[in-house]
């Protein structure tokens, strides 16, 4: 329940410069070697500023994450996996428009809540 801010923490003490409420709207390929990823470009959600990102590695991490954020009732829904019913699918999207084979894709569920569960 505590890992988001572990990781918060861990990510803003290695990077030179954090960027945050980015919303990634295409990868950039690699010119010199064939099906790799580059970078990537987006706008902040907030501002508008666009946005091109230049890497070595991508890591496309978007879409249902579960036991990350700490149930509002203490001692009541911990340890439950669920995902989240908003998630759009848009890693899969930024996924298949750069050429990546979809093999192992996830079962899409969305259960009943009740309050504070």
């Amino acid at each position: 329940e505590s890992y988001k801010p572990i990781v918060a923490e861990a990510a803003k003490k290695s990077a030179d410069k954090v960027f945050n409420r980015v919303c990634v709207t295409h990868l950039l390929m690699d010119d010199s070697k064939e099906n790799r990823v580059a970078g990537a470009v987006g706008f902040n959600v907030r501002t508008g500023n666009y946005h091109v990102f230049k890497s070595k590695t991508v890591i496309c991490g978007a879409g249902g994450a579960s036991n990350i954020f700490k149930p509002r009732s203490v001692g009541e829904g911990a340890g439950r996996v669920w995902y989240a019913p908003w998630s759009s699918g848009s890693a899969y999207g930024l996924m298949i428009e750069a050429g990546a084979k979809m093999t192992q894709m996830e079962n899409r569920i969305v259960l009943a809540r009740f309050k504070d569960g």
